[in-house]
C-alpha cells in the first residue's frame, strides 16, 4: 500500500480536518516530513489552500478544528494545533487551543515550522532581545496610533495569540480592540 491509499484507509475518505470528501490529497506535514503515512495527513483542497496561504483567513471554514482536534493521529493533532494557535487572536481557537492537550514530542513536532530551528536568521525579537512564537502574548511598550482605525493601542496593553509576519522579522500580527493590527516587535515585550 501507498500513503495515499494508507490514509483513504485512516481518515475514512474523509479530509482529516474538516471531513470534506471533495478533492482530497496527501499533505506532508512541515517542515521535516519524510512522507509516510505517520508524517502525512488527507485533505480537501480547501484546507490545504488556507493552509499553504495565511493571508487567507476563512475562520468560520476552521470551526471544524473543534471536532478534528480530538482526533487520535499525531499528524492531524500537529495541525490542529497549528491552525488554532494561526487564528488564536480570533477567541474561540485559543479557546480550543487552552483545552487541547499534547504530549510533549507532539507539541515539539506541532511548534517546529518553516521558520523554526532549520532557519535560525529568521527571528522575530521583541524590545527585550527575547524570540517571539506564533501563540505567545505580548505588552504594548509604548502608546501606538493604529492607522486606519482611529485608536490609540495603549501602553501596556497585552496583545494575546500573535502571529508572526514571515517575510518581515521587525513585525508581527495581533488583535487590539478588536481590531487585527501590525505591530513592530520593537514596541512590544514578551510576556511570561
Amino acid at each position: 500500500m501507498n500513503t495515499e491509499k494508507d490514509l483513504l484507509a485512516r481518515s475514512d475518505s474523509k479530509c482529516e480536518l474538516c471531513n470534506s470528501t471533495e478533492n482530497l490529497s496527501v499533505y506532508e506535514i512541515p517542515p521535516n516530513s519524510d512522507g509516510s503515512t505517520d508524517q502525512c495527513i488527507l485533505l480537501c483542497s480547501t484546507c490545504q489552500n488556507l493552509i499553504n496561504n495565511p493571508e487567507k483567513v476563512d475562520v468560520h471554514h476552521w470551526r471544524c478544528l473543534n471536532d478534528s482536534m480530538w482526533n487520535q493521529t499525531p499528524a492531524v493533532q500537529v495541525m490542529a494545533w497549528r491552525m488554532l494557535t494561526r487564528l488564536s487572536a480570533e477567541g474561540w481557537p485559543q479557546d480550543l487551543l487552552d483545552m487541547l492537550y499534547l504530549e510533549d514530542d507532539i507539541l515539539n513536532w506541532a511548534k517546529a515550522s518553516e521558520e523554526g530551528s532549520d532557519n535560525p536568521a529568521v527571528k522575530h525579537i521583541d524590545s527585550n532581545g527575547n524570540i517571539l512564537q506564533t501563540g505567545d502574548t505580548v505588552t504594548l511598550t509604548k502608546d501606538l496610533n493604529v492607522k486606519g482605525a482611529n485608536f490609540t493601542a495603549k501602553r501596556g496593553t497585552a496583545v494575546r495569540g500573535i502571529s508572526l509576519v514571515a517575510d518581515n522579522t521587525e513585525h508581527i500580527e495581533g488583535r487590539v480592540n478588536g481590531q487585527q493590527i501590525v505591530i513592530l516587535t520593537k514596541f512590544v515585550k514578551k510576556s511570561s
